[in-house]
């Protein structure tokens, strides 16, 4: 591996592990165990962004819709 190489495995490695403890607190003291947990944690979290975000696009997407029928039947002496 070259330099360079080297300088971006390292700076992936640091984010990832950023990340892992961003999605908190470490859940094995075994490396691959605990970057197992953060990859399911992670997924998670992108599962919740995704669904979160088809509901904001839903809600923008009726805003303002102008089309509102009323489907109650009216009330009238007879119903009472």
């Amino acid at each position: 591996m070259s330099d360079r190489q080297m300088g971006k495995a390292r700076k992936r490695s640091v984010v990832w592990s950023l990340w892992a403890k961003a999605l908190g607190e470490k859940a094995s003291h075994k490396k691959r165990d605990a970057d197992t947990v953060a990859l399911i944690r992670t997924l998670i979290f992108l599962s919740y962004l995704a669904t979160n975000a088809f509901i904001v696009a839903g809600v923008v997407r009726h805003w303002n819709d102008k089309d509102l029928r009323c489907v109650t039947p009216a009330i009238t002496k007879l119903d009472l």
